[in-house]
């Protein structure tokens, strides 16, 4: 028999972590191959993870609410047979042998410590029994937090543990509400200097909401959490500039309203503009496929696939961003195929981890909330994002060459949101033009 290690698999290119939210298997259990051990949550997706073998589960590595870094190992399966699991032989130790291995191990300690601390005045080691993960541990010697400190922090985890959120919030207050240090042996007496410098000003403490009567107060959802949190960096990453461009896309309305219910009963899919404005990004990304790239330090990454990322709207606010991978492969049938089937599993909350990973470049329809156009935030690590405004009938100069007259045109606003810190001006003008003349140009005899 073999033992198989079941790691957290990559959620996505820029998901370094997950939660653990149940686990659906207990140790000791039957375990077929891509039947699901446990279940994970990300900020873009809950998912179960299942097993790449047939076996028993023998060993878990990790509790719930514990978070795990991409390529741990959270599962032990013993492969080749349903046996039930191992267990360590534990040695019996006679009552007064262990006692007085005690006795000998404790004296030993305390000359340890005596050794090491002779000073009375100085603080003691901490004796809690409190568990702390890996995680904690790091972020609170990346922060400078002693155990004494650590000890004192309030834990919303299983079982009062510190959680990784926990931290978050306990370093973000940290300065307004400074630790008082422990009590240091009193110091010798000296003179004063004849100038002291003055006192280093104090940091501003954060700004909180306070609630009044009769407010309500509604905590956030983890995954809301997550996505305010990845805002934030992404904003804080990168130059974020704006182009606007208004597009006639009239032809595209009138052909769409001509072959959609063909198309409908033909293919068994409704054809949204969704597709048609997928189809036009990349067809503008393999003529731009400088915007379809990554910042990596001081090294840029030029894709070599062209995968679109699609905003979703969820039903409790929050926005979801499956992909279409290989995007400027598909045809037209096969867009609308891939849009209407990501869009309806986005909504039940039935993707896979797979499908909202390795996206190169966004495009969100800020139009289906009647929003005329917007200024969105890069999904990191991409450096480009389109959001494609309300269609709307507009009175428009139309140039003929029998001379300019007034008429009713369906118009809407392209916003492009780009990475400055490699994207310049001309780059995310001539990205977003291009798929303005893709749309204005679109033939309204085209057959699908």
């Amino acid at each position: 028999m073999s033992k198989f290690e079941l790691k957290l698999p990559q959620m996505g290119e820029s998901v370094a972590e997950a939660t653990l939210t149940a686990w659906l298997k207990e140790v000791g259990d039957t375990i077929e191959a891509d039947e699901a051990v446990f279940e994970i949550a990300t900020d873009k997706v809950d998912s179960e993870v299942p097993s790449e073998v047939d076996g028993v589960l023998v060993e878990k590595r990790f509790e719930v609410d514990d978070v795990i870094q991409v390529g741990q190992v959270v599962a032990v399966i013993e492969t080749g047979g349903a046996a039930q699991p191992e267990k360590a032989e534990v040695t019996q130790v006679p009552e007064p042998a262990a006692a007085q291995t005690a006795a000998v191990v404790e004296k030993e300690i305390t000359a340890v410590r005596q050794t090491v601390t002779p000073d009375p005045t100085a603080a003691p080691a901490s004796t809690s029994e409190r568990f702390y993960s890996p995680l904690v541990r790091n972020m609170a010697r990346q922060e400078g937090i002693g155990q004494e400190e650590l000890d004192r922090i309030p834990g919303t985890g299983k079982e009062g543990r510190v959680t990784k959120q926990d931290m978050l919030t306990y370093i973000e207050n940290r300065g307004a509400q400074p630790v008082k240090p422990a009590a240091a042996p009193p110091a010798t007496p000296e003179p004063a200097p004849a100038a002291q410098a003055s006192p280093a000003p104090k940091a501003a403490p954060a700004v909180t909401a306070v609630a009044g009567q009769g407010d309500e107060v509604i905590p956030m959802t983890r995954m809301g959490k997550l996505i305010a949190k990845h805002m934030a960096e992404s904003v804080a990453t990168s130059a974020h500039v704006q182009s606007f461009v208004e597009v006639d896309v009239t032809q595209v309305v009138q052909w769409r309203d001509k072959v959609k219910d063909a198309f409908q009963a033909r293919e068994g899919e409704k054809l949204t503009f969704t597709p048609i404005f997928m189809e036009a990004v990349a067809m503008a990304l393999k003529k731009y496929p400088m915007m379809n790239i990554s910042v990596d330090g001081d090294n840029v990454i030029r894709r070599k696939n062209i995968n679109l990322g699609m905003a979703a709207a969820l039903a409790d606010g929050n926005l979801i961003v499956p992909v279409i991978k290989n995007a400027d492969q598909l045809n037209l049938v096969g867009m609308a195929r891939a849009v209407n089937d990501l869009a309806a599993r986005a909504r039940k909350g039935e993707l896979k981890p797979d499908e909202i990973k390795d996206g190169t470049y966004t495009v969100t329809n800020v139009g289906t909330f009647g929003s005329v156009f917007g200024t969105p935030i890069i999904n990191q690590p991409q450096v480009g994002i389109l959001a494609l405004g309300a269609i709307r009938k507009m009175p428009a100069v139309i140039e003929t060459p029998e001379g300019d007259f007034i008429g009713i045109r369906s118009k809407m606003f392209l916003s492009h949101s780009y990475d400055h810190r490699v994207v310049n001006g001309a780059l995310g003008g001539m990205f977003v033009k291009a798929v303005a003349d893709y749309l204005e140009s679109w033939d309204i005899n085209r057959e699908i």
